[in-house]
């Protein structure tokens, strides 16, 4: 049985559907993600899993056991918000020991918990400081601490590196990881940042408009998504509507709107005369000289625009029928002199098994 079971789960304000006839499991020891734009009813979905709010229809269920009307503060849950919610007028080591003091824990036991806590998350030496005396990423991690002490079923985190910098970010996105290892406790975290959903989580449910568009792992998110909503929302993608001229269970041949035929990679029980559109992520795309990349899917044009950003540069191809197409070069190759520049001819190409056809 999993940990955790969403079950036809709704929540409403009025004619506004937050939350629809949700439903999914979140196994023990997961880094689960609900990931999607804002709005689209992922942080009310956590805020009724801890009890804050309860649902209007469906069950939520924690070990098994449906957590209808019981109050937060009796769920064996925790929540890390974005905005750390430390107590200024008490030290690392008191904001720590809070909730083992409200469970009645012993003087002892309170003192060995915040000692392991602060291990865990690094912060030995802050034990005796005050939360304005910290950087946000101690914060953080204080916050993670408190959460962790004693040991939840469940641990929520909503947004909760949505305030660092870009550098600390990423630092406490592998901190993250190997927390959630080490302590074994099953964490659901919300976020909108793709890259960090897709860096931290065992697997990933894309929301849109308060329903679940796609559950998976990252990689198969990334590699095969379902539809267009999620192609488009994880990274970066090239996107063009299409119609199938011709289906074979080797290939498929494509006529795409201002750009022409395309083969791609078949996919189950897809017919010639079904339209679509056809995704490719811009590393999958070459890019070089006119005429020097021999590839099925070719097609030439001019470089428009480019951005540049140390390990890869992303171009912006202008086709001479005025389809854009985004390719990624790496910087890694020794020796290359120069890059492109906007106004050069060049060609770009993918390979036709590369990419993959959307029905909708």
């Amino acid at each position: 049985m999993a940990l955790l079971q969403i079950e036809n789960v709704t929540r409403r304000y009025g004619a506004l559907a937050a939350v629809e006839d949700v439903s999914f499991s979140v196994e023990a020891g997961e880094f689960f993600t609900l990931l999607g734009p804002s709005g689209c009813g992922k942080t009310t979905l956590l805020r009724m899993i801890a009890g804050f709010e309860a649902p209007d229809a469906g069950r939520i269920l924690l070990d098994g056991i449906d957590l209808a009307g019981t109050p937060a503060e009796r769920r064996p849950v925790h929540t890390v918000f974005q905005s750390y919610a430390l107590f200024p007028h008490m030290t690392v080591a008191e904001n720590i020991a809070f909730r083992l003091k409200m469970a009645g824990k012993e003087p002892q036991t309170v003192k060995v918990g915040v000692k392991e806590a602060l291990a865990e998350v690094h912060l030995e030496d802050k034990a005796d400081c005050f939360p304005h005396e910290l950087s946000g990423g101690q914060k953080q991690r204080v916050a993670l601490a408190r959460g962790l002490v004693n040991r939840p079923r469940l641990l929520l985190l909503d947004e909760p590196l949505g305030a660092l910098d870009a550098k600390l970010r990423q630092e406490m996105q592998i901190e993250l990881i190997k927390l959630q290892k080490n302590v074994g406790v099953t964490f659901v975290f919300v976020t909108h940042a793709q890259q960090e959903a897709l860096a931290l989580s065992h697997r990933i449910a894309v929301m849109r408009e308060g329903h679940i568009e796609q559950m998976a792992e990252p990689a198969k998110l990334y590699s095969f998504p379902h539809n267009r909503f999620v192609a488009d929302f994880i990274g970066h993608i090239n996107l063009f509507e299409v119609i199938v001229k011709e289906a074979t269970t080797g290939h498929l041949r494509l006529t795409a709107s201002g750009l022409g035929e395309i083969i791609a990679p078949p996919p189950d029980g897809v017919k010639a005369g079904e339209s679509g559109w056809f995704a490719i992520r811009p590393e999958q795309v070459c890019i070089g000289q006119r005429h020097d990349v021999e590839l099925k899917n070719r097609f030439t044009g001019t470089v428009c625009d480019y951005l540049y950003i140390g390990d890869v540069t992303t171009y912006k191809v202008e086709l001479e029928n005025g389809t854009l197409i985004e390719a990624l070069m790496a910087n890694s190759e020794p020796g290359r002199a120069r890059f492109f520049e906007v106004g050069d001819e060049v060609t770009v190409a993918w390979r036709h098994d590369a990419g993959h056809f959307l029905d909708e």
